[in-house]
C-alpha cells in the first residue's frame, strides 16, 4: 500500500493541474489538453479521496463546478446554482449511478433497494444529446429577452447579454402568455459547417486555425464587439428551467421542454423519454456510433429523471445534482508528443505529409501516426516535430492532427520545412500551380508504382485477393512487376520459388489474378487510378457508353456531358486516355483478357431518373446494397444522407434517427417499404 504522505502529494499534484486546466478552459478558452485527458486527472483525484477520505479538502476542483469568471465581463450573480453533472464512462458505470438512485429511493421509502441492476427503477427517465458547447443561462423579463450570463464557478457567471443577443435561435421577444421571469438554461455550440467556414476564411487569411466547435464557440462569446461574435454563426439549444416566475406547474421534467418549446425556444429535436435504464442504454449506444450524422458535434448523452418530485428527492451534492448524470463517449481527442514529422507518397505522386506520434489511445484504437493532409495545413496548423499536440479520431475516419498545445512548446523548437525532393526516388516534388497538393512527378518512383498496383488490385477496384501490399512490395522487388499490366503476365514459377509461396498460395493468386479478368467495366475505370474518377463517377461512364472503346473515343465535351460527371472529371479522363502510354498498357490488358464491357442497357424503366432516393433502416424485401441497386438501376441515385435534393427517405426498421430527423425538418416524404416499391415501379410518389 503506498505511504500516506505520497499520496496526498499526488492529490496536490492533481488539484493544482486541473485548477490551472480549469481556468485555461473556462476562463481563457485556450485549452491545454482534450477533455479524456482531464476527464482522467479528475477520476484519479476523485478515486485518491474516496480511498483516503481525509485528504478530501472543501476547496477540491471535485467539489467546485467550472472556474473563477472573467474579469473581462461583468458578473452575473445566478438566482440558482448552475451545477455541473457527474460522469459515467461505461455501461457499468451508469448501471451503477441507477443503482444508488434506487437505493437513496429505498432509504426514502423505508424498504430495501431492489431491480435497480436490471432496470427495473420505478422512475423513468429524460435522455438529452450532451452538446459539445458552453453552458448558458438566458433570462427574460416581461417576456422580454433581458440577459444571458455564462456559468462560471456555478454561482457566478459572466455578462455575455449583447453577445449572445446576436444568435438567430435566441427569441427577442416571447409569445403572449410567458411568466413574468423566464430563466432558461441551454448550451451556446457552433455547428459544424460554421466551424469549417470559420477555418476556411482564417485559412484565406493566412491565419491560425481554429482548434474545434467548442473552444471557436467559447472564444466568440467572449468577444468585446458583439458583431464578431454575430459574424460567427452561433446557435443554441435550451434544455432546462432556471427561476421561474409566475409560470405553469409541472410533474415533469419532458413537460418543462415541451413549453418550452411552445414559447419557441429551440428545444433538441433527439430528446428521448424512456423507462428503463436498458432503453437509456440502448439510446447511448445508438448515439455514440451515429454521433458524427448530426450537423453539430455532441461527446455523450445527459440521462436525467423525469419526474420533478422524484428530483427532489434525490438532492444534489455539493457540485452535481444526484438526479442527473452525463454518459461520456470514448475519447475522439487526446495530447501527445509529435516525434516527427514524414512524408508518404501515393499512387498519383501526391505527397502527403503525416505525423509520427508517441503512440495514444483515442477514438478506440491505439493511434501512432496521423495525417496532416498538406503543406498548407501544416504551416496553418505550425506543428513541429517536438510539440504536444492534440490528436482526434472519430470512428474510423483517419486520425488527424488538430494543432499544437502552444503552451507546452520547448523554447527554440524550429517550424518544420516541407521536402523539396521525394524521399523515396529522390528526385524534385513539384507543388502545381492552383492546386494544395505537392507531388513526385517521376513515374518511375517506387513508391508510385506500388500504391497504384496496390490500388488496382483492392476491393474496390478489381479486388485480388493476396495481392496486398508485402506482396505488391516483394514482387517489385524481385522484379515480378513494374507496372499493374505485368500482373495479368506474372511468372508463377518465379512466385513459387519465393518465401510465403507454396503450391496452395500460387495457386490461390493465380485463381484471384483469373477472377478478376471479369470484374465489371467500372471497377477496371477505378483501378487505372484516373485523378478525380471514384467508383460513382466509373459506375455512371460505364454504364452511360458500354464499352472501353467508347470511352476512349469521346471527346471531352461528350464525357461532361454524361449526367454526374461534370468538367473536371471529363478533363482528366480524356487526358488519361489521351495519353500513348496509357492507352498501350489498356490494349495489354485487353490483351490478357480483362473485361472492358459495360453493362447492358437497363433492363427495367427508368422510373427515377434525376431523383434521389435515401434509404435507410433494414427493409424486409431488400437487402441494403439491393436497395441501392433497385434505385440506381432505373436512374436514381441513392446517397448515404439527406439533403434539400433528396426526393423521398424509405424508412425501414431502426431508421437512423439523423436522417428521419432532417427528412422531417426539410418537409421530404417518408415512405415506407411498400411505398418504395410503388416509387419503384410507377415513379410516382404515394399519393
Amino acid at each position: 500500500m503506498p505511504e500516506l504522505a505520497d499520496v496526498a502529494q499526488r492529490a496536490e499534484n492533481l488539484r493544482a493541474q486541473i485548477q490551472h486546466h480549469n481556468r485555461r478552459y473556462h476562463e481563457l478558452d485556450d485549452p491545454e489538453i482534450s477533455d479524456a485527458d482531464y476527464d482522467a486527472l479528475v477520476r484519479e483525484l476523485r478515486g485518491l479521496e474516496e480511498e483516503f477520505p481525509e485528504l478530501l479538502t472543501a476547496d477540491s476542483p471535485t467539489q467546485q463546478v467550472g472556474s473563477a469568471p472573467s474579469s473581462l465581463f461583468a458578473p452575473v450573480a445566478h438566482r440558482q446554482p448552475m451545477m455541473s453533472l457527474d460522469n459515467a464512462f461505461s455501461g457499468e458505470e451508469l448501471e451503477a449511478w441507477g443503482a444508488r438512485l434506487e437505493r437513496r429511493l429505498a432509504a426514502e421509502r423505508g424498504d430495501d433497494p431492489d431491480g435497480a441492476a436490471d432496470g427495473g427503477m420505478a422512475v423513468g427517465f429524460v435522455c438529452e444529446l450532451k452538446i459539445d458547447g458552453v453552458a448558458m443561462s438566458i433570462r427574460y423579463e416581461g417576456g422580454r429577452y433581458h440577459q444571458a450570463a455564462t456559468r462560471g464557478d456555478g454561482r457566478v457567471g459572466e455578462d455575455v447579454t449583447a453577445n449572445v443577443a446576436t444568435l438567430a435561435t435566441v427569441p427577442k421577444v416571447l409569445p403572449d402568455g410567458a411568466p413574468g421571469v423566464l430563466e432558461v438554461r441551454g448550451e451556446v455550440y457552433m455547428p459544424v459547417a460554421a466551424f469549417e467556414a470559420l477555418n476556411a476564411r482564417q485559412a484565406d487569411a493566412g491565419a491560425r486555425l481554429f482548434v474545434n466547435p467548442r473552444n471557436s464557440a467559447a472564444g466568440s462569446l467572449r468577444q468585446k464587439d458583439p458583431s464578431i461574435t454575430a459574424s460567427r454563426d452561433l446557435s443554441w439549444w435550451s434544455y432546462q428551467l432556471g427561476e421561474v416566475v409566475g409560470g405553469p406547474t409541472f410533474a415533469r421534467h419532458s413537460e418543462t421542454l415541451t413549453w418550452l418549446g411552445e414559447l419557441g425556444l429551440p428545444v433538441n429535436p433527439e430528446i428521448r423519454v424512456l423507462s428503463t435504464l436498458g432503453e437509456v442504454q440502448a439510446f447511448c449506444r445508438t448515439w455514440e456510433q451515429n454521433r458524427h450524422d448530426l450537423p453539430y458535434e455532441i461527446d455523450g448523452v445527459v440521462v436525467k429523471v423525469d419526474d420533478l418530485a422524484t428530483r427532489d428527492v434525490l438532492g444534489a451534492t455539493s457540485k452535481a445534482p444526484r438526479w442527473a448524470i452525463a454518459y461520456k463517449f470514448p475519447p475522439e481527442e487526446r495530447t501527445t508528443t509529435l516525434r516527427d514529422i514524414a512524408v508518404s507518397i501515393g499512387r498519383t505522386g501526391k505527397a502527403t505529409p503525416f505525423a509520427e506520434l508517441e503512440p495514444v489511445f483515442v477514438g478506440g484504437s491505439t493511434v501512432g501516426l496521423a495525417t496532416l493532409h498538406n503543406e498548407d495545413q501544416v504551416r496553418a496548423k505550425d506543428v513541429r516535430p517536438g510539440d504536444t499536440v492534440v490528436v482526434r479520431k472519430a470512428g474510423d475516419v483517419i486520425p488527424e492532427v488538430v494543432g499544437p498545445v502552444l503552451a507546452e512548446r520547448p523554447e527554440g523548437l524550429p517550424e518544420w520545412t516541407f521536402p523539396t525532393e521525394c524521399p523515396v526516388c529522390g528526385e524534385p516534388l513539384q507543388r502545381l500551380e492552383g492546386e494544395a497538393a505537392t507531388y513526385c512527378v517521376n513515374l518511375g518512383c517506387p513508391a508510385r508504382r506500388a500504391t497504384a498496383i496496390e490500388h488496382f488490385a483492392s476491393r474496390g477496384a478489381m479486388d485480388i485477393e493476396g495481392f496486398g501490399e508485402q506482396t505488391v512490395r516483394l514482387f517489385l522487388e524481385q522484379g515480378l512487376l513494374s507496372d499493374i499490366g505485368d500482373i495479368y503476365t506474372l511468372d508463377f514459377d518465379a512466385v513459387r520459388g519465393l518465401e510465403g509461396f507454396g503450391e496452395t498460395s500460387v495457386n490461390n493468386l493465380r485463381a484471384a489474378i483469373e477472377a478478376s479478368k471479369d470484374r465489371p467495366l467500372a471497377n477496371l475505370l477505378v483501378g487505372l487510378n484516373i485523378a478525380h474518377l471514384g467508383g460513382a463517377g466509373s459506375q455512371v461512364l460505364a454504364r452511360h457508353f458500354g464499352h472501353l472503346d467508347a470511352v476512349l473515343a469521346a471527346s471531352e465535351e461528350e464525357i461532361a456531358a454524361v449526367a454526374g460527371i461534370g468538367p473536371i472529371i471529363a478533363q482528366s479522363v480524356h487526358g488519361f486516355f489521351s495519353d500513348e502510354a496509357n492507352r498501350a498498357l489498356v490494349e495489354r490488358l485487353r490483351a490478357a483478357g480483362v473485361n472492358v464491357t459495360g453493362p447492358a442497357a437497363p433492363s427495367v424503366p427508368q422510373t427515377l431518373e434525376g431523383r434521389t432516393i435515401v434509404v435507410t433502416g433494414t427493409l424486409e424485401g431488400f437487402s441494403r446494397d439491393g436497395a441501392e441497386e433497385a434505385v440506381t438501376s432505373r436512374g436514381g441515385k441513392s446517397p448515404g444522407s439527406v439533403s434539400k435534393k433528396t426526393t423521398a427517405v424509405v424508412v425501414g426498421e431502426s431508421p437512423g434517427a439523423s436522417k428521419l430527423t432532417k427528412a422531417e425538418e426539410l418537409g421530404i416524404p417518408i415512405l415506407d417499404e411498400a411505398g418504395f416499391v410503388h416509387l419503384l415501379e410507377t415513379g410516382e410518389l404515394p399519393g
